[in-house]
């Protein structure tokens, strides 16, 4: 989220010295829903907000819509200020709590050890979490990192991303759901749930279109109105209903010409009026350009004020306010809309604790665990080679470091994990250099599996000595290659091959050990020019703190995989809409600029480009479909120890389409299916949607009677003219799928035309 400069790093080195498993008919939780235990009712929240602030003189409600980064902040504020995103200072004599920020979605981040010593639990990626197509694993996750939160003195916390896989080279992908709107919303919007059971508050971002890391300062996203309403709008829509977060962040980028921090279709109409959204929009990072149009489009705080090229809403917005051109009724609705989320969430009334707590961290990795073991992907198992049999004596770890650790992603979601970080590399250039480090975690691969197979002779190379390491291969009886790709917030990678020649090598281990399992520990999808020579493939992400002993007990069997891709594995760099990121031309060619003429070197400015995203509504697999392209690894592609049929199904239609079949473990292994059901109306010539996905969980010869009921806006077309959803009357196709190029179980029915609102 934050875009550190290295005068940031250095001022922060200073301070730093002293069951959706079960289907999609349970009730959802929503921005009008019943509040939780320990929370207020909206209306309520809004109407105390509205009292607090009329108390308030026109100098406290400024200082409340502006808040400092405290790496550069010293001195300007009496309070402690904890080296972290954000700190707002409250109002005593109002009851006005002092609010602390943190990063991320991934757990209490500490990216480049602001707070010496701090550890946190550090939970799998978010595609990992995806992956597991199950609400309450991502809710499970939510609601530890919240508790860790709030015992560490954080009232909000930046987590909640949403934004759509675009792009399968956006270097952001691994903090994001995927690239499905109904997939992402329902469980980011679980995932906020979870946070905000702590009474502290998330957000939701990043509003909207952050779609990729190359120049997302400047880029300008282009996307028709329904495209977009019916996409990423979607996702987060979808989110906000199921979660409704205390803030939503808005994002660097422009969409359609405008800053979405001061976008006045995306704050105004969308969020507020359309969704009737009452918490408050905050900005990213640097992400505000302007006072009177930004405070008028719908901003109403501004972050990390020492991170913009200006402080706007400081006495630039006093000024403004006083000369009539930003309305006082607008400044005080700024300012409730910033203490009813706090009041909503319960944060308002709950204090953090006056000194840090130590969480219950064994417990908590226990959740880590299970999340990463729930979103491990088995990509393909030739003749069963996996799991591993007790008979292997020799089994050979190849890269990857697996002998320490497992990779995590970088950036501001980076977690200082318990058990500390083996391997921590510095970079030396490029977008990121200053606030992100190539990190592991401390979950030897190695270790776990030598725990697991005790009678098994289990031996390590690092893969840098090529005969070495061809040697090992050879005489061991398996070799298991740890395959990584480290991606970073702040730069998309160049391409989608594994770096440091290790596709090259992956072909030369398989050629001598036909027994070759690759274990994949990537930010998203990557070509895999190997894949016929090679009969295992596992996709273990960016597994997380405990990511070693998941790996380990999909690959011995303790555990059975059931992840399922929430994003689609391209079979060349030419099949997506985009096959390298917009911009990185332009962005490289300044850098060389820069490098040759380091004198001139702040002159060299990237300026705004568009990015034109031609797919519309249609992405990842939408396009493939469109496009009649055949991907390496489909969308909810994933396979498991045992098998599973679908029998009896039945599809109803009218006022909403629903389909009900059995699901039968025909195997003999326990198991979790995601069975997954595609609709698209009948003649209209477009691609088949995710409607409703499950989670099931059944013993060996269990069988069980599941409905999935399609989400209507799903089903519907955006229509600009009502303006609003439109389900048109008519037949509608239903696929009942194990992916999404599944056709095998095709079924109809008719349904009555319906209009929602937008």
């Amino acid at each position: 989220m934050l875009n550190r400069m290295h005068a940031a790093l250095i001022a922060t080195s200073a301070l730093a010295l002293t069951g959706a498993a079960a289907t999609a008919q349970q009730p959802r939780a929503t921005a009008r829903s019943a509040p939780a235990a320990g929370k207020v009712d909206g209306a309520a929240a809004r109407a105390r907000a509205q009292a607090i602030v009329a108390r308030m003189t026109l100098d406290e409600k400024i200082a409340l819509v502006h808040g400092l980064f405290p790496p550069m902040a010293a001195g300007k504020t009496p309070n402690e200020l904890i080296p972290s995103a954000g700190h707002i200072d409250g109002i005593p004599r109002l009851g006005v709590p002092l609010v602390r920020e943190s990063d991320a979605s991934l757990g209490v981040a500490n990216q480049v050890e602001q707070r010496r010593g701090d550890v946190a639990t550090a939970l799998p990626s978010g595609l990992a979490t995806a992956s597991s197509f199950d609400p309450e694993i991502a809710r499970a996750g939510g609601a530890m990192i919240g508790s860790e939160a709030r015992s560490k003195r954080f009232n909000v916390l930046l987590a909640g991303g949403v934004n759509l896989t675009r792009d399968p080279w956006n270097g952001r992908n691994f903090e994001y759901l995927g690239e499905d709107p109904l997939l992402a919303g329902e469980l980011a919007g679980a995932h906020i749930n979870g946070v905000q059971s702590n009474r502290i508050v998330s957000t939701i971002k990043h509003f909207a279109l952050n779609s990729q890391e190359t120049g997302r300062t400047v880029a300008d996203a282009r996307i028709g109105e329904q495209a977009l309403r019916e996409s990423d709008l979607l996702a987060f829509e979808l989110a906000i209903e199921r979660g409704n977060p205390g803030s939503v962040m808005c994002a660097y980028n422009k969409v359609n010409g405008d800053w979405a921090c001061e976008n006045d279709f995306l704050l105004n109409r969308v969020l507020k009026r359309d969704w009737g959204y009452r918490g408050w929009v905050m900005s990213d990072w640097g992400a505000v350009h302007s006072t009177v149009k930004a405070a008028n489009a719908g901003l109403d705080q501004q972050s990390g004020q020492e991170l913009d090229k200006s402080l706007f809403f400081g006495s630039a917005l006093k000024q403004a306010v006083e000369a009539g051109q930003v309305p006082m009724q607008r400044l005080d609705d700024m300012v409730v809309r910033y203490l009813t989320g706090l009041i909503e969430t319960g944060a308002y009334d709950a204090p953090v604790p006056s000194a840090a707590q130590t969480p219950p961290y064994a417990a908590h990795a226990e959740v880590a665990q299970r999340a990463a073991e729930a979103g491990i992907v088995l990509l393909k198992n030739e003749n069963n080679l996996l799991p591993l049999a007790r008979s292997t004596k020799r089994i050979v770890l190849i890269g990857g470091a697996a002998d320490v650790g497992v990779l995590s992603g970088g950036g501001s979601s980076q977690v200082r994990s318990v058990g500390g970080a083996p391997i921590e590399i510095p970079l030396s250039s490029g977008g990121a250099s200053s606030f992100a480090r190539i990190t592991y975690h401390a979950s030897s691969p190695l270790a776990a599996l030598r725990k697991a197979l005790p009678g098994a002779q289990i031996s390590y190379v690092d893969g840098r000595n090529l005969n070495a390491t061809l040697d090992a291969a050879n005489n061991a009886d398996m070799a298991i290659f740890f395959a990584t790709q480290w991606t970073t917030e702040a730069q998309d990678v160049a391409d989608l091959r594994l770096p440091d020649n290790q596709d090259a090598l992956i072909a030369m281990v398989a050629k001598v050990q036909p027994k070759t399992i690759a274990v994949m520990e990537t930010g998203g999808p990557v070509l895999m020019p190997w894949l016929d020579q090679v009969p295992a493939v596992v996709q273990a992400w960016y597994p997380g703190q405990r990511g070693g002993e998941a790996i380990a007990g999909v690959l011995t069997g303790r555990v059975n995989p059931s992840g399922r891709l929430p994003i689609t594995f391209p079979a060349s760099a030419a099949q997506p809409p985009r096959a390298a990121p917009v911009g990185l031309d332009r962005l490289t060619s300044l850098e060389a600029q820069a490098a040759a003429d380091p004198g001139t070197a702040s002159n060299a400015v990237l300026p705004s480009f568009p990015v034109d995203y031609v797919e519309g509504s249609d992405v990842g697999y939408r396009w493939y479909e469109k496009k009649a392209l055949k991907p390496l690894f489909p969308f909810g592609h994933g396979l498991s120890y045992t098998t599973f049929a679908y029998r009896n199904p039945v599809v109803s239609g009218g006022k909403r389409l629903s389909i009900t079949f059995d699901v039968v473990n025909t195997g003999r292994t326990a198991g979790a299916d995601v069975p997954q059901m595609y609709v698209a109306r009948g003649g209209a010539n477009q691609p088949m949607r995710l409607a409703g996905f499950a989670r099931v969980m059944l013993k060996p010869g269990e069988t069980r009677r599941v409905t999935l009921t399609a989400e209507p806006r799903i089903v519907a077309d955006y229509d600009t003219r009502l303006p609003g959803w439109r389900v048109r009357a008519g037949t509608y196709r239903v696929a009942l799928a194990r992916d999404a190029t599944d056709r095998t179980m095709v079924s109809s029915a008719t349904l009555d035309a319906a209009t929602m609102k937008p």
